[in-house]
């Protein structure tokens, strides 16, 4: 089972909440989670302990963004055909998946994990740049990875 999987897993995402997610208001609001958390952290300075409300709120709003929108119509848009190819990567130890779209969501991963690093850095140091620099290594990843997945989704459909 792939690393994804298991996170996918974790979630609870069942097919019939990867429907939900392939709702594009639900690609494009699911953004919102890496700024709350960092406001969440951020704000401890200002706030104190109450700033866990914030993290808790950014928490529960990725758990329940996939699920709250309602399935949509077609799936003919990106952020739609994103999800349909990340489903398909998920399942990659059980697809094969052709050599071109092997290594570049692999590289876009790390890319995004790397900013990950840097966001918990510049939020552990109150550095504003670090934070900056990794929130932009981490939507360039993830959004060019979901590119990938659109790439990945059409070769399969054909």
């Amino acid at each position: 089972m792939t690393l994804e999987k298991r996170i996918a897993n974790i979630f609870r995402m069942s097919d019939e909440v990867w429907k939900h997610h392939t709702n594009p208001w639900s690609v494009w609001t699911r953004l919102t989670v890496l700024p709350l958390i960092i406001l969440g952290f951020w704000s401890r300075s200002w706030f104190g302990w109450w700033s866990i409300l914030i993290i808790v709120i950014a928490l529960i709003w990725n758990w329940i963004n996939p699920r709250v929108f309602p399935i949509p119509k077609h799936t003919n848009n990106w952020a739609s055909k994103a999800v349909l190819g990340e489903k398909i990567w998920l399942d990659r130890d059980k697809i094969n998946i052709p050599k071109h779209h092997q290594l570049a969501p692999s590289i876009l991963s790390v890319m995004a994990a790397l900013g990950i690093i840097l966001v918990v850095f510049g939020l552990v140091q109150f550095s504003l740049y670090p934070i900056l620099m990794g929130a932009i290594l981490v939507y360039t990843g993830k959004l060019w990875f979901l590119d990938r997945m659109v790439w990945l989704y059409q070769d399969f459909k054909k």
